[in-house]
């Protein structure tokens, strides 16, 4: 029994480290996949007019690394360039998304709402503006307003658990009053 039990801590340890060092790796392959992403989006933009899709895909960049006002000057271009290269409504829903989370994390509420009924306006099924609007709507301690957002959202997705959650909060909050 003596002799054993350092085998299994030993193997415990091992498997331990091991599952690390998968894990760190890993994120180690991601964020060098996401940072050669950033250089070849900016080099490409910066030398030549890209499309609609690549300052959106930079300005979702620089949403990861919490730059929200070069993020929305990126949104800003890609809208342009969008119109000029006739992008899908939905595509640009995803754009307006994208600037009223930066919005949003900038506490700009009102700008955000703004952003998130113009992707709605684009595609009023998009889920995930909705559920934003909603939020934003929270921040603002508007509560009936949030609560039929998600009440829509849940509409066209029954089981959305974030506006399900949303939902059985607010409801509570109202009749409490």
């Amino acid at each position: 029994m003596n002799e054993t039990l350092p085998v299994i801590y030993l193997s415990f340890l091992l498997i331990l480290l091991t599952a690390s060092a998968i894990f760190i790796f890993r994120q180690v392959l991601k964020v060098r996949r996401r940072e050669s992403n950033f250089s070849r989006l900016q080099e490409k933009l910066k030398n030549k007019k890209g499309t609609a899709k690549d300052y959106y895909e930079l300005g979702s960049l620089y949403l990861e690394k919490k730059l929200f006002v070069q993020s929305l000057q990126l949104f800003q271009k890609a809208l342009k360039v969008a119109g000029k290269q006739e992008v899908e409504e939905e595509n640009q829903a995803l754009i307006y998304n994208g600037m009223g989370y930066a919005y949003f994390a900038q506490e700009q509420y009102d700008l955000a709402i703004r952003q998130y009924k113009e992707a709605l306006k684009l595609n009023p099924e998009y889920l995930i503006a909705l559920n934003n609007l909603g939020n934003v709507y929270e921040k603002k301690q508007l509560v009936t307003q949030a609560l039929e957002i998600y009440q829509q959202t849940l509409k066209y997705d029954p089981n959305n658990a974030t506006a399900k959650g949303r939902v059985e909060s607010l409801s509570k909050r109202l009749t409490s009053k």
